[in-house]
C-alpha cells in the first residue's frame, strides 16, 4: 500500500508536449524534456484525483483537479530513511528514546557493512512506529563506538529505556536481527 507523501503539479501548456517542464520555464528553456529519475515516473492526467487524508490538500479537500501530467513516486523503499546518529544527538535520539532503538555501528569502507544496510533499512521500514533506527559511522563518532565497545564492524546494538540490551557484531542474516528485535518490542 502506497501513501502520498506530498503532491507535486508541474502545469503544461497544451501545445508543448506532455512530458516538458512549466510553460514559464520552458520559454526561457527551449522545452528541454524533464530528467529521467529512478523512482519517478510522469504520468498524464486529465482526471481528479483523491488522495485520501494522508496530509491536508490545500483548497478543495482531498479532490484535486489535475490538468497536465502526475508525478508518482515509485520508489517506496526509500519512504523510511534510516538516520545517522552523531557524538552530538546520540543522548537525545538513543537513550532518551521512548521506542527501543536499534543502532547499526558501521564505516564506509566496510564492505560486510555494505551488505546489512538493506538489511537494516527493511528493518526500519518494517517496524516503523515500533522501532527507531539509526546508523554510526564509526569514522565520524568514535567516542560513541568506543563508549560501547564496538570493535568489529558491522555491530548492531538494540537499546531499550537508554540500557544496551543486545549486540550483533557480522553481516547477519535478517531472521536473526528479527529474532533479537522481537524480544524488545
Amino acid at each position: 500500500m502506497a501513501t502520498v507523501l506530498e503532491s507535486l503539479i508541474v502545469p503544461r501548456a497544451a501545445t508543448l508536449p506532455s512530458l516538458t517542464i512549466s510553460p514559464i520555464a520552458a520559454s526561457s528553456l527551449s522545452a528541454r524534456r524533464l530528467p529521467r529519475f529512478g523512482g519517478l515516473r510522469a504520468r498524464p492526467s486529465f482526471s481528479t484525483r483523491s488522495f485520501g487524508s494522508a496530509s491536508p490538500i490545500p483548497s478543495s479537500g482531498s479532490q484535486l483537479a489535475r490538468r497536465g501530467g502526475l508525478v508518482v513516486c515509485e520508489a517506496q523503499d526509500t519512504a523510511v530513511e534510516v538516520a545517522a546518529v552523531t557524538d552530538a544527538n546520540w543522548q537525545s535520539l538513543v537513550l532518551d528514546s521512548e521506542f527501543p532503538v536499534l543502532v547499526e555501528f558501521w564505516a564506509p569502507w566496510c564492505g560486510p557493512c555494505r551488505m546489512i544496510h538493506p538489511i537494516i533499512d527493511e528493518l526500519a521500514k518494517q517496524y516503523a512506529g515500533k522501532l527507531k533506527c539509526y546508523k554510526v559511522n564509526t569514522d565520524e563518532s568514535p567516542s560513541v563506538a568506543t563508549r560501547y565497545g564496538i570493535r568489529s564492524i558491522p555491530t548492531v546494538i538494540i537499546f531499550r529505556n537508554g540500557e544496551k540490551k543486545d549486540a550483533i557484531i557480522g553481516a547477519v542474516p535478517k531472521s536473526t536481527l528479527t529474532t533479537s528485535i522481537e524480544k524488545f518490542l
